[in-house]
């Protein structure tokens, strides 16, 4: 039983199952639009894991204990998965349109500034977060970003207004998946982060959340064609989403967050497949 905890906590706080998250929020995109090519998905898994490991073990001082004893443990693993993964990356951008790989840029710039102050002078440096509200709003615009405009960008879709739409929507639904870490770390971030619970509170953070969920499936009616099957889908993610943001707390269990909560991309990937 020890062996098999330890392979799931290796699974999840290396970085893998949100990985996997990422895959299945660009293969949703995709089969939007009947593709079942795998190539930007496992770009963007790969992407993942290489991108957020790097931040762990670059800010490797700032988080939590349990997290610092986990990398201190596997780091040299760690280390390696993260080269692996970085090698995979550069193979596989050689695959991708030039469209998609230039789109891509300010996301990964996003990234890399939200963890490396940007020298603007001579012992002055800005750092991205430190700016009130940016670390929600920016992983969701740089997650929605990835998985929705570089698999389109990638497979020459015109972006019109279903595009935007479905980027909005994705948008919506990555902010409020990302409230319940920001509950979870609100003891532990820098009060200069002024993160949503921290500005506004636990519980009006949820109801914000549950107004990002009916925008999320408003947005569904300016489709052209609405169509049932998806809108159920779409439906069906938006309620269990919601149950868990409302079951979050500040004092929630290591993995609510990091396996429940990151599930809820698979969750809507299976809903939609089967």
């Amino acid at each position: 039983m020890q062996a098999i905890n330890r392979i799931f906590d290796f699974y999840i706080f290396s970085n893998i199952h949100v990985a996997l998250a990422s895959f299945c929020l660009t293969k949703l995109t995709l089969l939007e639009y009947d593709i079942e090519s795998n190539l930007v998905p496992f770009f963007v898994f790969f992407s993942t894991v290489a991108s957020y490991n790097f931040i762990r073990l670059y800010k490797v001082s700032e988080i939590q204990d349990w997290i610092f004893n986990f990398i201190k443990e596997y780091k040299k693993i760690l280390i390696g998965l993260t080269l692996l993964s970085l090698l995979i990356v550069i193979y596989l951008s050689f695959l991708l349109e030039y469209t998609a790989l230039i789109a891509l840029v300010p996301f990964g710039l996003f990234t890399l500034f939200y963890v490396v102050p940007i020298p603007i002078k001579r012992n002055n440096r800005f750092d991205l977060r430190s700016v009130s509200f940016l670390k929600l709003f920016l992983i969701a615009i740089s997650w929605a970003g990835v998985t929705v405009l570089i698999p389109l960008l990638n497979y020459d879709i015109t972006l019109r207004a279903n595009e935007v739409v479905i980027f909005m929507q994705r948008f919506l639904f990555l902010v409020v998946i990302a409230i319940p870490f920001d509950m979870r770390d609100v003891k532990f971030d820098s009060k200069n982060l002024k993160t949503l619970p921290q500005v506004v509170g636990i519980e009006r953070s949820k109801k914000l959340g549950l107004l990002f969920l009916l925008l999320f499936l408003g947005l569904e009616f300016l489709k052209d064609p609405i169509e049932t099957e998806e809108f159920r889908s779409y439906l069906l993610i938006a309620v269990i989403t919601l149950t868990l943001l409302f079951r979050a707390t500040a004092h929630q269990n290591k993995y609510y967050s990091a396996f429940f909560i990151e599930s809820l991309p698979i969750v809507w990937l299976l809903l939609v497949v089967f």
